[in-house]
């Protein structure tokens, strides 16, 4: 048998089809053979189109949503939804909730303490970068919740954390001076005007320290 033969496609239509019937059927074949297919990315919250995102957090079981958060968020919020339900009860899945909510976790286990807490507790600190309001409150709570085990008790804070570079700078005046006598010689004479002239140089220095709040 020739290779170059097209193999035999399968259709659905029943023996006794009618020509129009097979045609259709062969040319919306050919139709759907045109679309490129939208996996993986229709799936993968980093690259899916915005609008689809409120269902692949449906799919995904997300019980705390917010249509008009950022962008990044729900993306965020989508990425970590299944880690979070995998490891809930532990670390991992309370540093997930704040991590969806683009905070930076801090958790602490309550036998990491000293001395050690209340068992089965967890200190949660949790550091914005960005502005924080009740309502982000409210949503970190809920989230927490759901990641969380039923004996477990939480403590929960919330700081603001800003990061940037720290420069110093320096200057450096060199100068050079040089004084000139007149030359003296013996039986040469010569009168005129004298001149005389100053000049004033002023160097401020401010030193700017870190502010301690």
């Amino acid at each position: 048998m020739s290779d170059d033969l097209e193999p035999v496609r399968r259709t659905l239509l029943p023996a006794n089809q009618s020509p129009l019937e097979a045609a259709l059927d062969l040319g919306f074949a050919k139709l759907l053979e045109r679309i490129d297919p939208p996996f993986p990315e229709l799936m993968d919250p980093l690259q899916t189109p915005v609008d689809f995102l409120p269902y692949l957090a449906a799919d995904r079981g997300v019980s705390e949503w917010s249509p008009v958060a950022p962008e990044a968020e729900k993306r965020l919020t989508v990425a970590l939804a299944w880690p979070t339900k995998r490891h809930a009860g532990t670390r991992q899945a309370l540093e997930s909730a704040v991590k969806g909510l683009q905070l930076v976790p801090e958790v602490t286990a309550w036998y990491e303490q000293t001395p050690p807490g209340t068992p089965y507790s967890f200190t949660v600190r949790a550091f914005s970068q960005l502005p924080y309001s009740e309502e982000i409150d409210a949503r970190l709570d809920r989230r927490l919740a759901d990641a969380k085990s039923e004996r477990d008790i939480l403590s929960v804070s919330v700081g603001l954390s800003a990061f940037g570079a720290h420069c110093i700078g320096a200057a450096t005046f060199f100068g050079e001076l040089a004084t000139i006598y007149p030359i003296v010689i013996d039986g040469v004479s010569s009168s005129g005007v004298a001149c005389r002239g100053a000049g004033q140089y002023v160097v401020e220095t401010t030193t700017i320290y870190p502010q301690v709040p």
